[in-house]
C-alpha cells in the first residue's frame, strides 16, 4: 500500500473572534459620539495568530489610553507650569491588570493629594477588582481587534469601566489638535526637496488639500493639510506660503505633479515662477478623457496614450494630437480634454527623467495611499461640524500613512532629477539600501 500524500501544512490565518451582540453595541456608541477617536492603527496593526500577542500588541495601548482618561476625570488636564487643584498628577508607575488569565503589565498614570497621599485611579481599580468587568473589557478588546473596527473598541471599553464618553471625546480631540499642529509646525530648511505633490481629498462634505514632498534621498514627507478646494486660489496660495514660512526656499527650482486645477497652477506660478516644473497627473488626464468616451473606444485611446507617454515629449504630443483629432468628429469633448495642458503631461519627459521616476512622478497617485487611509479613518465619523474638524481628522489618517510610506520608485536614479532641477551632488544624498515603492 502506498504512502498517503502528507497535506501541505496550512498556512496560519489571523485571530479572528467576533461578538456580534458586542458589534451592534460598539456601533451603536460610535455613532453617537462621532468625533472620539484618534486613529491608533500603530498600536494593533499586523496583529495575528494568538492571544498573547493580542494582549500585548493591542491591549496594553488601549488600556493605558484608558487610565489616562479615568486620571484626567478626577485631577483634570495637565497644565504644565501650574500647580493644580487638590488632586495632582504625580508622573506614572508600572502596574498589571489580569485578563482572561493573563497579567498585562501596563503604565498607569499617579494623582497625589495636595497634602499628600495617592489618589486612586477609577478605573484601574475597577479592572483589578472585578475579574468579570476586565473579562468584559477584554472581550471588546478582542472583538475590535479581530474586526478590525478599531475606531468602535476605546469608547466601550471606557463606558464599561464607567468612563464618560464626553472624556473620551475631549481626549481624542485634544490629541488629534495635537497631532496636526505638529504636522503644522514642521520645519524644512534642511530638507532638499525635489518633487512636491498637491493633491485634494473630501473628508465627509469638505475638501482637504494635502502636500508630500519627496527629498533628494527619495524619503517622502507629509508637508501640510489645508481645508478647501484646489479650485480655490487663495486656499492653494495659503498651503504654499506655508510651507515657504516654515523653511521651503522659494529659490530653489522643484517639479510639482498636480491635478488639472487651474487655481493649483496659478499659485505655482505666483510663489515659484520659472523655477517650477509642473507635471499634470497622467491618472486624472486619463479618467478625463475616458469618462467622455463610449465603451468602444476607450481601450484604443487608453492604449494610444499609454504609448504616447512614454515617448520623447515632442513624439508623444505629435502621437496624442494626432489621435485628438481622429477623435473631434465624433467625440469632441474627449479631444479637448486630451489636448487641454497637453504640454504639461510631458514634463517628465521634457525632463529626460528614466523610466522608473516617469512612473512615480507623473501622477499624484503617491497621494493615494494616505488618501486611503484618510477615507478609513474619515469614514468613521458620520457628520463634520465644520472645516477644522475635518482637517483634524485628514490629519490623523495622513500622519498613520506617513508611519509606512516607502522611497519613491526609482529611487536609485534621482540623482537625474537632482541634476535636471541644477541642484548641487552634494545635495543629492540618495541611500540605495532603503525599499522603495
Amino acid at each position: 500500500m502506498k504512502p498517503g500524500k502528507k497535506k501541505a501544512p496550512k498556512a496560519s490565518a489571523p485571530l479572528n473572534i467576533v461578538a456580534k451582540q458586542n458589534e451592534d453595541r460598539l456601533r451603536a456608541c460610535f455613532a453617537e459620539n462621532s468625533q472620539l477617536l484618534l486613529p491608533i492603527l500603530d498600536l494593533i496593526q499586523n496583529t495575528r495568530a494568538s492571544i498573547d500577542e493580542l494582549m500585548y500588541d493591542a491591549g496594553r495601548g488601549l488600556v493605558e489610553q484608558l487610565l489616562v482618561i479615568s486620571a484626567t476625570e478626577v485631577a483634570g488636564e495637565k497644565h504644565p507650569g501650574r500647580k493644580g487643584g487638590e488632586v495632582r498628577w504625580h508622573g506614572s508607575q508600572r502596574g498589571q491588570i489580569v485578563m482572561d488569565e493573563r497579567k498585562l503589565n501596563v503604565e498607569r498614570p499617579r494623582l497625589r493629594r495636595r497634602g499628600g497621599g495617592e489618589v486612586p485611579i477609577p478605573a484601574y481599580e475597577q479592572l483589578n477588582q472585578n475579574p468579570r468587568l476586565a473579562e468584559r473589557v477584554h472581550d471588546i478588546m478582542v472583538t475590535g481587534v479581530s474586526t478590525r473596527k478599531y475606531a468602535k473598541v476605546l469608547p466601550e471599553m471606557a463606558g464599561t469601566v464607567g468612563i464618560s464618553k464626553s472624556s473620551v471625546s475631549r481626549e481624542f480631540i485634544q490629541a488629534s489638535q495635537r497631532a496636526l499642529t505638529e504636522l503644522m509646525g514642521r520645519r524644512f530648511d534642511d530638507h532638499d526637496f525635489l518633487a512636491i505633490y498637491l493633491d485634494g481629498i473630501i473628508v465627509g462634505t469638505r475638501h482637504v488639500i494635502a502636500a508630500i514632498g519627496v527629498d533628494s534621498a527619495g524619503k517622502k514627507h507629509l508637508m501640510g493639510l489645508v481645508s478647501g478646494s484646489s479650485e480655490n486660489a487663495q486656499v492653494v496660495k495659503d498651503l504654499l506660503r506655508g510651507l515657504i514660512d516654515r523653511g521651503l526656499s522659494t529659490e530653489l527650482e522643484y517639479l510639482f505633479v498636480i491635478d488639472g486645477s487651474k487655481a493649483l497652477r496659478s499659485a505655482i506660478d505666483e510663489l515659484f515662477g520659472e523655477r517650477a516644473h509642473v507635471q499634470r497627473c497622467r491618472t486624472h488626464k486619463l479618467r478625463n478623457v475616458l469618462d467622455r468616451l463610449p465603451k468602444e473606444c476607450i481601450s484604443q485611446t487608453a492604449a494610444i496614450m499609454k504609448a504616447a507617454y512614454k515617448l520623447p515629449a515632442k513624439d508623444g504630443m505629435a502621437k496624442l494630437e494626432t489621435h485628438a483629432a481622429w477623435l473631434k468628429a465624433e467625440h469632441p469633448d474627449a479631444s479637448a480634454a486630451l489636448l487641454e495642458g497637453l504640454e504639461e503631461t510631458f514634463t517628465v519627459n521634457e525632463l529626460g527623467l528614466t523610466p522608473a521616476l516617469m512612473r512615480g512622478l507623473s501622477t499624484t497617485n503617491l497621494i493615494e495611499n494616505p488618501n486611503g487611509a484618510v477615507r478609513r479613518v474619515a469614514g468613521r465619523v458620520k457628520r463634520y461640524r465644520d472645516a477644522d474638524m475635518a482637517v483634524r481628522w485628514a490629519a490623523a489618517g495622513f500622519l498613520e500613512a506617513e508611519k509606512h510610506f516607502r522611497k519613491i520608485l526609482g529611487v536609485s536614479e534621482l540623482w537625474v532629477l537632482a541634476a535636471a532641477l541644477k541642484r548641487s551632488p552634494s545635495k543629492s544624498n540618495i541611500d540605495h539600501d532603503r525599499k522603495v515603492a
